[in-house]
């Protein structure tokens, strides 16, 4: 039993794997001259679009010896670029940029096809991959959207929700100090009846909370140092602590208000849920698919790492 779910763990991040690479775009850098980027992109050889003539309805934007270019090319184009266009040319210009990838790759391709660099296995092999990974494209992003509706993340959402443990939280002011005496100091100046707002301003040596009167906002009980939460989550709203000695120095703490965390609010984590909705689709159709194929190896597996023998 633990075997096999080893190994479907291994499948799992092996889909995992498959899905980043998936998505993995060219990586080239941005360089202001626009010749160069061309040059450079045309360099990786990663683009395959048929030289053939465009759908009827198809925009022609150029044409390079006869053979056009259209305007679902550039998108095309654009698409499989994606991370490697410059980030500073936008509109007409961004489409300027990409016809004139395309007539580079349109000529280079033309002179490719005079020299039979066309022909040959390793040419025909070269094709069979791009195919292929183009059609796992084409399934895995139907499989994501399909996946990914309104209602289906509003359902995951809300049974997210309904599992999160009630988690109580506090809304704290404090005071920290450098020494015992001036925190003794401090809350004797409190009990008098001063402001905790306006001393913590004056005193607190927390650079992060001072110069708001010592607000820490709310938090878990998990988020805090040990003696620093204990003290916090035993103190009744609108009351002031005694003084609490931590790792950072000698704290008097004000808790202002106690409730039950909510949970994130649905648009705040929609974004997340669709990407993890998207990829654990893609994951299971993969292990399905893996599960019901007659899959053979013939390539060797990798040797065990070596067992380290512990000293007597």
């Amino acid at each position: 039993m633990e075997q096999r779910r080893g190994s479907e763990g291994k499948r799992l991040r092996r889909a995992k794997n498959a899905i980043r690479r998936l998505f993995h775009r060219i990586t080239g850098q941005n360089d202001m001259k626009t010749q160069f980027s061309r040059a450079a992109l045309l360099a990786a050889g990663l683009v395959f679009l048929a030289a053939g003539p465009g759908l009827a309805e198809d925009k022609v934007l150029a044409k390079v010896n006869g053979v056009p270019i259209t305007e679902a090319d550039t998108k095309l184009a654009e698409e499989d670029l994606a991370g490697s266009l410059p980030p500073n040319v936008e509109g007409a210009a961004r489409q300027r940029y990409l016809v004139d990838y395309l007539v580079d790759l349109k000529l280079l391709a033309q002179a490719a096809e005079k020299q039979k660099l066309g022909e040959g296995d390793d040419f025909a092999r070269r094709m069979a991959y791009a195919k292929d990974r183009a059609l796992m494209e084409k399934l895995l992003t139907g499989v994501g959207g399909a996946a990914v509706t309104d209602t289906a993340m509003k359902a995951f959402y809300d049974e997210q929700v309904k599992s999160l443990p009630v988690e109580t939280e506090v809304r704290a002011r404090h005071i920290l100090v450098e020494t015992e005496d001036a925190a003794k100091s401090a809350l004797t100046r409190l009990k008098a009846g001063e402001d905790f707002a306006k001393l913590a301003a004056e005193l607190s040596k927390d650079p992060g909370s001072g110069k708001e009167g010592g607000d820490l906002g709310y938090f878990t009980k998990d988020r805090m140092v040990p003696e620093f939460a204990e003290a916090a989550f035993k103190t009744e709203p609108g009351k002031i602590s005694e003084i609490v000695k931590s790792q950072f120095g000698y704290h008097i703490i004000k808790v202002e208000d106690r409730r039950e965390k909510k949970p994130p609010a649905f648009d705040l984590v929609k974004d997340q849920i669709s990407k993890f909705m998207t990829q654990r689709a893609q994951e299971e159709t993969v292990t399905k698919l893996r599960a019901d194929a007659k899959v053979e190896r013939f390539d060797a597996a990798p040797a065990p790492p070596p067992v380290e023998l512990k000293k007597p």
